[in-house]
């Protein structure tokens, strides 16, 4: 399997990660896709789950961005009631858009993890854009749009071979 298929880590969810972790590996901006990674799709608002985990990264001197392929109105509403920055459209799996991003911003790639719940979309898009990736369990497979449910026919058997192979660890293996 193709180095670009392959996360860094994988978790449960994103309310499962240690941030201290992260921070060990020098990630300063978590870049968080937001449909079934931050909350389930039919979901507009966030909960207070999201908050608390607004509430720790920023109080672990790191900062939140979502970035979604997802239209900007959904993508700016949900950003904006966490009082995090976010870009939208991002055409994922491609890295370039994500690249101009992290320039455009500041961001050293060095400095940043994508978290989310696709192979085919957030782990390769974070790979080509050089930034650690971590790969996170759906939150609600049932909510899948019909484009999601299609990329999941190639990711499933991606997310597999993944974990059958142990091509990638939990980041809990590395404590």
């Amino acid at each position: 399997m193709s180095k670009k298929w392959i996360p860094n880590y994988l978790a449960k969810s994103i309310y499962d990660l240690d941030l201290s972790f992260l921070k060990s590996n020098g990630i300063k901006v978590i870049l968080s896709d937001l449909d079934n990674t931050l909350a389930t799709v039919k979901v507009k608002d966030p909960d207070d789950k999201a908050f608390e985990l607004v509430k720790r990264i920023k109080d672990a001197s790191m900062e939140l961005i979502i970035v979604s392929n997802n239209s900007g109105k959904r993508v700016r509403r949900f950003a904006e009631a966490l009082g995090v920055r976010s870009a939208c459209w991002m055409r994922k799996p491609f890295g370039g858009p994500l690249r101009k991003f992290l320039k455009e911003n500041s961001i050293d790639p060095s400095e940043a993890v994508l978290i989310g719940d696709q192979v085919i979309t957030d782990v390769i898009a974070g790979n080509r854009a050089g930034v650690m990736t971590i790969l996170t369990d759906p939150l609600n497979l049932d909510e899948d749009p019909p484009w999601t449910r299609f990329n999941r026919i190639f990711d499933n058997p991606r997310r597999k071979k993944i974990k059958e192979n142990s091509l990638a660890k939990s980041w809990e293996e590395t404590k």
